[in-house]
């Protein structure tokens, strides 16, 4: 099983699609693990996109981040990277295929909903992020039913 971070951005917050991302994610068999409605700092933007540091759109990302409560999100289910990466769809909504998230619901090059992390390592090091208390480990009573032995 692997867990991955998901951010609800605050476009994605601002016009109410956060309980259908969601939905989205709980009907293809994922479960959730920790979820958190938060405003995120300068300093946490800081260490989440540190690679991007000194790129021309860095300030405009940070901006948008910090200015609006997002909702943190912890998802596990096997190949949960990939899958809820591929769930979400391309990086711009104008560009996503129909059936993702983004594909869907988004409509700007600026502003695209959603952040998956990118890889298993990356998936780890956010979770440790914006979600340092710890995940919630529980079994669904369904799970049983999502996989063969």
């Amino acid at each position: 099983m692997e867990t991955t971070l998901v951010l609800c951005k605050p476009d994605a917050l601002h016009r109410g699609l956060v309980g259908r991302v969601l939905t989205r994610f709980e009907e293809k068999g994922f479960q959730l693990v920790g979820l958190k409605l938060m405003t995120m700092s300068r300093d946490l933007a800081a260490r989440h996109y540190a690679e991007h540091v000194g790129k021309p759109f860095y300030e405009g990302l940070v901006g948008f981040m910090t200015a609006s409560p997002l909702v943190a999100v912890a998802i596990r289910g096997p190949l949960a990277v990939a899958t809820v990466r591929k769930m979400m769809g391309k990086t711009f909504g104008l560009d996503a295929e129909p059936g993702t998230l983004r594909g869907d619901f988004g409509a700007s090059k600026s502003f695209n909903l959603l952040h998956g992390s990118d890889s298993p390592e990356s998936a780890q090091r956010e979770l440790a992020l914006f979600f340092p208390e710890g995940l919630q480990n529980w079994v669904p009573v369904g799970a049983a039913w999502l996989s063969a032995p």
